[in-house]
This record gives structure tokens, C-alpha cells and sequence, in this order.
């Protein structure tokens, strides 16, 4: 049987990025003819340099109409992964230019897809949707009550409106339109600077950089569930090819884990001898984040594979080939 995505002109927006560059090596195996549109200012062009033969490149703003026009010109599928992402602090002191940007960002590609014609868009929104006291495991149906999370609102916010938009497009317009909520994703080729990185990239840059102890924000009571990235990939792309429909669909995974028993799990698994110490004095965020993924596994037959362990061993090894 002939695969969807054969031949399939696909843009993926953000496709050198960490998420997105796993998208594209996944979308150039299943025979689709794909196109990115990014910056490419950080030199990460590099994670899929040996593809280059096989995807076209548009450097450029997606922010910018003629840019994002001229890219979803002649598309099947649009995948929209650009965002301003970053970690708990800087969207905590930043929610402004988080809600701006990433409207904007939400805005241009969507309306760009539109004018183009083009048949299939993926918004991707995000976990931080839901609000601080959401049911966990998190069904879709909370991501609309209440406000989003304090110190993720501006970014929560600004993709409630990304979801929002995909809605009235599909209505006004016709498009399929597709939404994903992705929880927390981690792996190779993630953000490991201080500045802009998540949880366990920050934590594994800490241990294997010596820093001993290890200062951890919060009460590390909080609980997380962490996507593999390769899964977050394959839940995306399964997500626009069996559910183009305008209904959120969590990408998650079952394996809960607290925010102190994952940094034990990262200094075991690096073979440091850190200690570790917890900051009470910084915010927890959500007390619990876990989704729950019956939509997933029923509309688009999606279910993690990674365990955390493999995928924290996975990460590890990559950063120490790269960074070290």
C-alpha cells in the first residue's frame, strides 16, 4: 500500500531546530519531497546536512507574509513547528514578547497556508495550554478552562489562539486542519545553554559540566512526563495524516516521573557522584503535568516508545559526543 507521505510536498516550519530536524529525516523516509523555512542562524543546519540533497531550504522570518507566502506556495502540508520557545524563567520574566511572537508566528504561517491553497495544516500547540490546577492525567477537554499556567501564561496563551485560529480557518475556509499538544520533549539536538534550555538538558549540562551540587529550582516533589523526541516526531506526523480535524490530541507519554527522582536518574545514569540540593525559594510551576493520551492512541493509534531511561541514556551519550 502506497505510504501518505509519498511523494507528498511537505514545509515544515522550524525544520533545522531540534524538533523539527527529526521531523524532516522522518518525512524524507516515508518518500515525502520536503521544504524548510527557517532563520538557520545557530548553525543547526549541521544535525541534517547529510539530507540535503533530499529537502529545499527557505532561510528567512516565517513572521514575514512574502517569506511564509512564498514557502507554502505549492505545498500539500504544512507543518507549523516554528515558535519562541524557552525555559521556565524566561517565560516567566518575558510573557509579553512569548504571546506577541508566537501569535504572530501562529498568524502569518496560517494565513500564508491559506492564500496558498494549501490542503493540510498542523498547528502545533503545547501542554502549557492547561491550567495549573488541570486534572492530570490532563484530558484535551481542560485546555479551554481557566487561564494557562502563571509562569508559562503569555506562551499558553499565545497558543490557545494558534488552536483558535485552526478552528475558524478550518470553518471559514475549508482547510484540514490538524492540532497537537505536546508535552515536555527532551533528546539529541535539544537547547543545553542556560538561557533557553528545558529541565533535562539543563540538568544534564550541569552534571556532566561538575557542577556539584546540584541546585535544583523547586521542591523537586513536581511531576513530569518527558516525550522522547523521536517519538514527539513520529506523534506529529501521525497526528496531520490520520486527524486533520480541528480537535486537540495530546502527545504524551504514561511514564510519570518526579522532578528529584529524574535528576537521581541523570547523575546515575552519567556515572557522576553529585549532590543534589533543592531551592524552595524558586517556583515548582505545575504541581503535576501528565496528559492523558486515549484521544492519541484512539483517533491516530499514537503511544510512546522511548522509555525515559533509553532516552536519557540516548541524550546523554549525544551530548557528551557534541559538547564535550
Amino acid at each position: 500500500m502506497k505510504s501518505f507521505w509519498k511523494d507528498k510536498k511537505v514545509l515544515v516550519t522550524g525544520g533545522s531546530g531540534f524538533i523539527g530536524s527529526h521531523v524532516v529525516e522522518k518525512l524524507v523516509g516515508r518518500g515525502a519531497n520536503v521544504r524548510i523555512l527557517d532563520r538557520i542562524s545557530d548553525g543547526k543546519l549541521k544535525y541534517i546536512e547529510y539530507l540535503k540533497d533530499n529537502f529545499e531550504i527557505i532561510r528567512g522570518e516565517c513572521t514575514d507574509p512574502d517569506i511564509a507566502l512564498n514557502a507554502c506556495t505549492s505545498m500539500d502540508v504544512v507543518m507549523n513547528l516554528a515558535a519562541h520557545v524557552g525555559g521556565i524563567e524566561y517565560n516567566r520574566t518575558h510573557q509579553a514578547t512569548m504571546l506577541h511572537d508566537n501569535m504572530v508566528i501562529a498568524t502569518s504561517m496560517i494565513e500564508a497556508a491559506r492564500k496558498a491553497q494549501v490542503e493540510r495544516f498542523l498547528v502545533v500547540s503545547s501542554a502549557c495550554v492547561y491550567p495549573h490546577d488541570a486534572i492530570v492525567p490532563t484530558p484535551e477537554s481542560e485546555g479551554t478552562r481557566g487561564e494557562p499556567e502563571p509562569t508559562n501564561s503569555g506562551y499558553g496563551w499565545a497558543k490557545r489562539y494558534a488552536e483558535l485560529l485552526g478552528k475558524l480557518y478550518s470553518e471559514e475556509y475549508g482547510m484540514k486542519v490538524g492540532i497537537v499538544r505536546p508535552y515536555n520533549a527532551y533528546g539529541p539536538r535539544d537547547h543545553f545553554s542556560p538561557e533557553s534550555s528545558h529541565v533535562i538538558p539543563a540538568l544534564i549540562a550541569r552534571v556532566m559540566n561538575e557542577e556539584n551540587p546540584v541546585i535544583v529550582w523547586g521542591s523537586g516533589k513536581q511531576t513530569r512526563a518527558f516525550l522522547y523526541v523521536e517519538d514527539f516526531a513520529d506523534g506529529l506526523i501521525q497526528a496531520i495524516e490520520k486527524y486533520p480535524v480541528p480537535d486537540p490530541i495530546n502527545i504524551g507519554t504514561d511514564e510519570e516521573i518526579s522532578i528529584g527522582d529524574l535528576v537521581k536518574m541523570i547523575i546515575k545514569i552519567s556515572g557522576k557522584n553529585t549532590q543534589v540540593q533543592f531551592d524552595t525559594t524558586k517556583p515548582d510551576g505545575s504541581p503535576k503535568r501528565n496528559s492523558d493520551n486515549t484521544k492519541a492512541k484512539e483517533k491516530i493509534g499514537f503511544t510512546a516508545k522511548i522509555s525515559l531511561k533509553e532516552g536519557l541514556q540516548k541524550t546523554i551519550e549525544w551530548y557528551i559526543k557534541n559538547h564535550i
